[in-house]
């Protein structure tokens, strides 16, 4: 199906049903009220109202950029405000005649949630302030990946790991059921580009991270973050095996706040298996960087050993849950 594209290239396409349903599932009472039902979150209190962070402002439901740093202003009303889109396609305007007055109501465009009102009062260059509640956006900081929201409720998810070599990280969590595509990359680093010598000085800050890419109705994230700790040791510093420094250092980078709970959760159970503390680190996932090609399936295609053992040997330790 032919794709409803914006000029910034994101799909408009209407959401389908199921994947709505979903995702409005996942929304607290807070936000249902505010996006489902047009409510409004008393001025002063919206979490997002003195974020002076550069990024990109998304729907809260389904993850569709709506607003950017660069056209925010402090409006004195008590709730975020912008003056342009960062889209004028990803937002809809409509007449709203309640509490008698009429105003213009601003939704999402790809799922109709309500984000608030714009009003002809706003700055130059548009004259307009968009007057948004904080719980219809979050927030995601310059240079960190936007979220895939429709991707997880309809489809695949993404999952990002880092446990020494990526080579044996890829290979093995290739083979875990429900697991679409396993690549090998850089991440969490401060570099805006990098590749493989540069990584190597230790320099850079990334670490050698595999991204997954799964069917979350065939295997859970959860399963994914214990076969992974079952696979390096996860109390090793900054090391694994015969590999030294930093970009060897044991991480999950997460895409959600249900991927950083499941993940503290895996740690938490592992932590039985080690006499030392566990220091995998747990952090936001930043830009993933693919690595050269010739790192991609490197032991299918070498024969090569690597220290990384096989978690799924055992199939009774990792049942496919959902």
């Amino acid at each position: 199906m032919e794709l409803n594209r914006s000029s910034s290239g994101h799909d408009l396409s209407p959401l389908d049903d199921g994947v709505r349903a979903k995702l409005v599932s996942r929304l607290s009472p807070e936000v249902f009220e505010i996006t489902q039902r047009e409510g409004t979150e008393p001025p002063g209190c919206g979490l997002l109202l003195d974020n002076k962070e550069d990024g990109t402002y998304c729907c809260v439901v389904c993850g569709l950029p709506l607003f950017s740093s660069e056209h925010k202003f402090t409006s004195g009303t008590g709730w975020p405000s912008f003056f342009a889109e960062f889209d004028p396609a990803h937002v809809t305007r409509h007449e709203d005649a309640s509490h008698g007055m009429v105003r213009t109501e601003i939704e999402c465009a790809r799922c109709q949630a309500h984000l608030g009102h714009v009003f002809p009062d706003g700055p130059p260059p548009t004259g307009e302030r968009h007057c948004l509640n904080s719980a219809s956006l979050t927030f995601h900081s310059k240079g960190t990946d936007l979220p895939d929201l429709i991707g997880d409720a309809g489809g695949t998810e993404t999952a990002y790991f880092a446990g020494g070599c990526f080579w044996g990280i890829e290979h093995y969590l290739q083979k875990g059921p429900g697991v679409i595509d396993a690549q090998s990359g850089y991440m969490q680093g401060d570099a805006s580009r990098t590749d493989y010598q540069s990584v190597c000085t230790g320099t850079t800050g990334h670490a050698e991270t595999v991204k997954v890419i799964f069917d979350p109705t065939v295997i859970s994230y959860r399963t994914l973050a214990d076969a992974f700790l079952r696979m390096h040791d996860p109390t090793q510093l900054n090391r694994q095996g015969p590999d030294h420094g930093t970009q060897y250092r044991s991480g999950i980078w997460t895409t959600s706040n249900a991927q950083a709970n499941d993940a503290a959760e895996a740690i938490k159970a592992a932590q039985s298996r080690y006499k030392h503390p566990i220091v995998t680190e747990v952090g936001p996932a930043a830009i993933f960087y693919p690595a050269e090609t010739y790192h991609q399936d490197y032991i299918a295609r070498t024969g090569r050993v690597c220290h990384v053992v096989d978690p799924w040997a055992d199939a009774t330790s990792f049942v496919p849950s959902h």
